[in-house]
């Protein structure tokens, strides 16, 4: 089980070229990811660092989305970030343990957010689970369709095609075999509050520490698809205590408990403590 879990399942984020907006951010979800690449425009992208070495929020509440290795601004945005107090940074289209050490090497002590977008991204996804490091997995569906030369990502039920739905299982796999978080990707129809409920719930329940989104009406949404219900969250309570003074399986409530169970009884509490 990962050791990285945010303050909440919310994660907003909020362009690096708008400082105004950051406070707001975080006083709407439970994490703000100030996005110094697609949420800020290029020519912006100085001032927006300078911005983030004068910001005053909570580290432990803020991620800073840099530009992909390889790129000029993303050896600018990890300066920005060195002379900042904020060391959880998400990485842009990660698409190797090289990549990530782009980013350890200049900020040692970095919790780094892997973002897997691309094509080779999702092919090297056990590689960058296991990179020193990353201590979670981002998964994305528009710049990885992009990149296969498509052009949307969804049916017209706002369901994923076969193609994102392969990389999401296979980066979250990938992040679980290596004891890494994995972070739910975003719902970019904001008025398809339907969708984005369904998508973050089926999250929840395949063990995501959190969602990200893009708009603040998403936040409640998102927290509401991670709460667990009264009733599952006093049965999980009820289980741990019962296992307390059993060893190995035991009979509950006219079920068989082994380890599995036991561990997801321990996922709905942790869920319904953050």
């Amino acid at each position: 089980m990962s050791t990285w879990i945010p303050a909440g399942p919310a994660l907003l984020f909020a362009p690096a070229d708008r400082p105004e907006f950051f406070a707001k951010a975080a006083d709407r979800a439970d994490l703000v990811i100030i996005d110094l690449e697609d949420g800020c425009r290029p020519a912006n992208r100085e001032s927006a660092r300078e911005g983030i070495r004068l910001a005053t929020l909570d580290p432990s509440r803020v991620i800073i989305r840099v530009n992909p290795a390889g790129t000029s601004d993303h050896v600018a945005d990890l300066a920005a970030v060195a002379g900042s107090p904020f060391r959880q940074v998400m990485l842009s289209k990660t698409e190797g343990a090289a990549d990530v050490e782009s980013v350890t090497r200049v900020l040692p002590d970095a919790a780094v957010i892997a973002l897997v977008e691309t094509p080779l991204g999702v092919l090297r996804a056990e590689e960058i689970a296991a990179a020193e490091g990353v201590v979670a997995l981002f998964w994305g569906a528009e710049d990885l369709v992009a990149g296969l030369g498509g052009t949307t990502s969804r049916f017209a039920d706002t369901t994923y095609r076969d193609v994102p739905r392969f990389a999401r299982a296979q980066v979250q796999l990938a992040a679980a075999a290596h004891g890494k978080a994995s972070l739910g990707s975003v719902h970019v129809d904001i008025g398809d509050i339907d969708g984005l409920r369904a998508e973050a719930e089926d999250a929840a329940a395949l063990g995501y520490v959190g969602t990200c989104c893009i708009h603040p009406s998403q936040v409640s949404v998102i927290r509401e698809s991670y709460r667990p219900s009264d009733e599952d969250l006093d049965f999980a309570r009820q289980l741990l205590a019962a296992a307390e003074h059993n060893d190995g399986a035991f009979s509950f409530n006219g079920r068989m408990v082994d380890a599995p169970l036991f561990r997801q009884a321990q996922a709905i509490v942790q869920r319904a403590q953050s």
